[in-house]
């Protein structure tokens, strides 16, 4: 109501100001020139309000000229009758530009509201999440009382006022509209509007299955490239140590060799320290099975950093003779973690420097705290992590470019980071040119603090 107020006042408006205009020009120039600027009344009015408003200003315009600028003067009567013409050209100018006012007015409008239901499936993405909004914004456009838009071939209005119209992209059905109670004289805009958002809700819908489709082949390539990596680490690091197993194996059981204590020693130093290796392997595959599958949930307790440290070093063969340790001195900050799995992030990171460092070399591992984490620092002597790696060698079955001579299937470290996010930590790597790397550990401190007796 107050939005027909307001157009009706405007209207009066328009029509009082332009009489007044061609008021003061009269002396100046012919009173029948004049009566074209009651277009500028029109023409807003019709482009703010529509095309009824502007038919009344156009109305309302030809009877002030006429009652105030034709003779006679302040009556509907003219002395000259070639003035009706001259009020009839005025009306039907007025009619056509108003009508023509309206028409920009309605495609511009249209036109915004394709740009806005556009920009709307583009940010969001999805189309299911967003037909009622798009809706709600032709509804209007479409001069409904609402509209509801179903994806598919199985939409049919709901009331005998309705009409469900088919959204059809290159004759390929995406989706039916349906309209409720319609309003007369609107079936234009509808033949101009409906197919422009049919092709908008077509091209969406085929984005988001695109994208569905990139993103089902995108996994599906990596399953791929996992289980190839897969295969060629149970090809070869299965492979070898069986071969090492069944060779030593076979010289003991055969009878016609002659073994001597020592030999015999060896043979089975080779089968055990192979079998060692091959459970570490099948170890290793399991616990990157779990963490895939979001089956490796920590069971947190109460340790220090040095519990963690010193049983993971324990775990390490030949730790004791190459690794460096550096504590902290005093109280130790407590750690709420899994303490098997965080011994074996630590662990790992050990063993992994122990692999790439030369034998000659120390592998040092330093704790400290920085604020509110607790850091470990696993520091080598080796090649070092080429530019463009340090996050490649966390994946699963990823090794260095620079450690082809080293044995492994590359599962460590993928498991390190695994357990370490999974306990609230973060494992990143730092290298310079020919300086070695250093593995970082960081854990989140549980904010107490225990006395740690050496």
């Amino acid at each position: 109501m107050r939005s027909h107020l307001l157009a009706a006042l405007a209207s009066a408006g328009a029509v009082a100001v332009v009489t007044g205009v061609v008021e003061l020009s009269k002396s100046h120039v012919p009173v029948l020139s004049l009566g074209v600027l009651y277009v500028f009344a029109v023409l807003p009015v019709a482009i703010v309000w529509g095309l009824a408003y502007a038919i009344g200003v156009s109305v309302l315009s030809m009877l002030a000229f006429n009652l105030f600028f034709l003779p006679p003067l302040y009556t509907v009567t003219m002395a000259d009758t070639r003035n009706w013409f001259a009020l009839a050209v005025l009306l039907v100018t007025a009619v056509v530009v108003s009508e023509l006012a309206a028409r920009s007015r309605r495609q511009a409008q249209e036109a915004a509201l394709l740009a806005r239901i556009a920009t709307s499936l583009l940010e969001r993405g999805t189309v299911s999440g967003e037909l009622d909004a798009i809706g709600a914004e032709a509804a209007h456009a479409l001069q409904v009382e609402s509209v509801r838009i179903e994806l598919g071939d199985d939409a049919h209005p709901e009331a005998d006022d309705a009409e469900a119209h088919p959204l059809l992209v290159a004759e390929r059905r995406v989706g039916t509209i349906v309209l409720e109670r319609p309003r007369a004289g609107s079936e234009r805009t509808r033949r101009r509007l409906l197919p422009a958002l049919a092709s908008l809700l077509g091209m969406a819908i085929d984005r988001e299955r695109l994208a569905r489709e990139a993103f089902e082949a995108e996994a599906l390539r990596r399953s791929d490239a996992l289980k190839t990596a897969l295969l060629r680490a149970v090809s070869h690091d299965l492979r070898s140590p069986l071969m090492a197993i069944l060779t030593a194996a076979s010289a003991l059981a055969h009878g016609a060799l002659s073994l001597d204590r020592e030999d015999r020693h060896e043979l089975v130093e080779t089968i055990l320290g192979e079998a060692g290796r091959l459970d570490r392997l099948v170890g290793n595959l399991l616990d990157l099975s779990r963490l895939q599958a979001g089956a490796a949930a920590p069971e947190p307790g109460s340790w220090t950093i040095e519990d963690v440290v010193l049983q993971a070093l324990d775990a390490v063969e030949a730790a004791g003779e190459r690794v460096e340790v550096s504590l902290p001195e005093g109280d130790s900050a407590l750690l709420q973690v899994d303490l098997h799995q965080v011994e074996r992030v630590v662990a790992n990171l050990v063993e992994n420097a122990l692999r790439y460092s030369p034998s000659s070399e120390p592998v040092r591992v330093q704790v400290r705290e920085a604020g509110a984490d607790v850091v470990v620092r696993v520091i080598d002597r080796g090649p070092g992590i080429p530019p463009g790696e340090a996050e490649r060698i966390f994946e699963p079955f990823q090794r260095g470019s620079r450690t082809e001579h080293v044995r492994g299937a590359g599962l460590g470290l993928a498991i390190a980071r695994g357990f370490a996010e999974a306990n609230g930590g973060r494992i990143w790597v730092e290298s310079h040119e020919g300086q070695g790397a250093t593995f970082v550990l960081a854990l989140p401190a549980a904010g107490a603090r225990t006395e740690v007796s050496v």
